[in-house]
C-alpha cells in the first residue's frame, strides 16, 4: 500500500468517480484505475462497486475509509510541517460547524493570519461534527455542547441564551418575555434529537417538571423558521442565530433558563498539529487564549 494509492482512493470517494478523481489529481483515469485495482489485488478485496459511470463503496471500502482519511490527514500534517520551513503558504483546513453564525468570524480571523490556506466548512449538528472529527473528515469543529470524552480537546468560546420566536400574529408577539412554563404549553417546532438547542430546552423543562409539547420535528433551521412564519407553531433558537424576519417576532424567555455553549474542538491527539494549532491561535485572538481543560457535560 502506498500514499499514492491512498490519495487515489480518497479522491474517488470525494469526487464520486474515477474520471473526476483523475481530474482533481491532474492525472489520467487509467492511472487512477490502475492504482485502485493494484490496491484491491494486493489485498484480495473489492473497495468499490462499479455501476457504469457510477461507483459505490463496498462494505470493505466503507470500513477502510476512516483509516484512509486518518493517513491522509497525517500526510497533510507532515507536509505542512516540512513545507517552506513550516510557513503556511499552502494547504487546506477543514472545519465542521453547527452553523454559519459563529464560524464565520472565526474563519475571517484565520484568513487574516493565513490568507494562503484554503478553508472549507461543513455544517451539521454537534454529534455529526464530532463524527467528522473521528473520521478525519474535519480538522477542527465548532460545536454547541461539550462531551465528557478524553478523545477531544474542547475550548469554551461563547455562551448564548435560547429565545422563542413566533408568527407576528401570535399572542406572544406583543410581549417582551414569556415564562418557560408558558412556552411548554405551546405547540413547539423542534429540531432533530441531535440538536443542542432542543436538548437544552428539554433539560430546562425537565428541571421544572414539564415536558415539551412537540408539534413537529424539522431537520433544518431554515425549514423550521418557515414553518413558524406560516403559523404552524413556536420555534426556539440560540439568540446569536436568530435571523430577523418581518413575519416573525423574537421573545425572550424570562431569566434566560435555556442556554447554549459554543466550543472549538479537535481530536486531542491532533491538538499540537501545526494546522490545527494555527486555528486555535487565530480564534484566541478574538478573545481569551484557549485552555485545555477536562471536558464536562452540560
Amino acid at each position: 500500500m502506498t500514499l499514492t494509492q491512498i490519495r487515489a482512493f480518497l479522491a474517488v470517494v470525494q469526487h464520486g468517480g474515477f474520471t473526476a478523481a483523475a481530474r482533481a489529481l491532474s492525472t489520467s483515469q487509467t492511472t487512477i484505475t490502475s492504482q485502485i485495482q493494484t490496491l484491491e489485488q494486493e489485498h484480495g478485496v473489492e473497495l468499490f462497486f462499479r455501476r457504469g459511470r457510477r461507483v459505490e463503496l463496498s462494505s470493505v471500502g466503507l470500513s477502510f475509509l476512516p483509516l484512509a482519511r486518518q493517513i491522509g490527514g497525517l500526510e497533510a500534517d507532515a507536509t505542512s510541517l516540512l513545507r517552506d520551513s513550516g510557513a503556511f503558504r499552502h494547504g487546506s483546513l477543514k472545519i465542521g460547524a453547527v452553523g454559519p453564525f459563529h464560524v464565520t468570524e472565526m474563519i475571517e480571523a484565520y484568513h487574516v493570519m493565513h490568507p494562503h490556506i484554503h478553508l472549507s466548512v461543513t455544517l451539521g449538528n454537534s454529534e455529526l461534527v464530532l463524527r467528522y472529527l473521528d473520521q478525519y473528515a474535519c480538522d477542527v469543529g465548532v460545536i454547541a455542547k461539550t462531551f465528557a470524552d478524553e478523545r477531544y480537546c474542547m475550548w469554551p468560546y461563547a455562551r448564548y441564551p435560547v429565545i422563542a420566536f413566533v408568527h407576528a400574529s401570535h399572542p406572544f408577539a406583543k410581549r417582551d418575555t414569556i415564562e418557560l412554563t408558558e412556552l411548554a404549553a405551546q405547540p413547539l417546532l423542534m429540531r432533530e434529537p441531535g440538536s443542542t438547542t432542543r436538548k437544552a430546552l428539554e433539560d430546562a423543562l425537565a428541571q421544572i417538571g414539564a415536558e415539551a409539547n412537540i408539534a413537529m420535528e424539522i431537520g433544518s433551521r431554515e425549514a423550521l423558521r418557515e414553518a413558524v412564519a406560516r403559523g404552524l407553531g413556536v420555534g426556539t433558537v440560540s439568540k446569536s442565530e436568530y435571523v430577523p424576519d418581518e413575519r416573525l417576532r423574537a421573545v425572550r424567555i424570562a431569566g434566560d433558563p435555556v442556554t447554549t455553549h459554543i466550543h472549538v474542538c479537535c481530536l486531542r491527539e491532533r491538538r499540537e498539529s501545526r494546522l490545527v494549532a494555527s486555528f486555535f491561535d487565530a480564534v484566541s485572538a478574538l478573545g481569551q487564549p484557549p485552555v485545555v481543560a477536562p471536558a464536562a457535560r452540560y
